[in-house]
């Protein structure tokens, strides 16, 4: 496992850029998704071995595997989190996902951290991002709908941020809803 100690990219905390990456330049140059997300913050590098390690612990159900995280993830999350003082909501699995697999990844990486998790969100299409080309990711539309809003800050969590899609269709939603402020906390990067 890599930890990500150097955070390149401001935004989305890609390792190797210096300064914002191409990517979140992009997403801030959007009509539509500027300024939604403050940050990203995750605790490894999404290598090859993680890779590995996910498919054993999220699509094998070896739930017992998140407990090997636990120290990284809190100190990661109280180095970047303490003072932001947010929900915890989690990106919510569908009814048929939850039977799947027998658990939430996100309400997983929220246990660690001792917080509690508020479903604000339901989920219009059940295409896994997973079974996604990059392109397909950043070119459909937002699954997401919003079932309330927050007039607090909100930390969004989930196991992997790759694209930045889903992060900034929830961001979205709950900005025009009001919300002061969104933040990610992904287990992996």
């Amino acid at each position: 496992m890599k930890r990500i100690d150097q955070i390149g990219c401001p935004k989305c905390g890609r390792e190797d850029a210096k300064e914002i990456c191409y990517d979140c330049e992009r997403w801030e140059q959007s009509d539509v998704y500027a300024g939604c997300l403050e940050k990203n913050v995750a605790v490894y590098a999404y290598n090859e071995f993680a890779k590995e390690i996910v498919a054993k612990w999220k699509y094998r159900g070896d739930f017992i595997l998140i407990r090997a995280f636990a120290e990284a993830v809190q100190t990661t999350y109280h180095q970047h989190f303490c003072d932001v003082g947010a929900d915890a909501v989690v990106i919510p699995l569908s009814g048929q996902r939850l039977l799947e697999r027998g658990f939430n990844q996100s309400d997983a990486v929220i246990q660690l951290l001792g917080l509690d998790s508020h479903d604000f969100f339901t989920r219009r299409e059940s295409e896994k991002q997973s079974k996604r080309g990059r392109r397909e990711r950043m070119e459909a539309g937002n699954p997401f709908e919003l079932m309330r809003g927050s007039s607090r800050p909100v930390l969004l969590v989930d196991d992997i941020y790759t694209t930045g899609v889903t992060v900034r269709h929830l961001a979205k939603l709950l900005k025009e809803s009001g919300c002061p402020a969104v933040y990610s906390f992904t287990l992996f990067r």
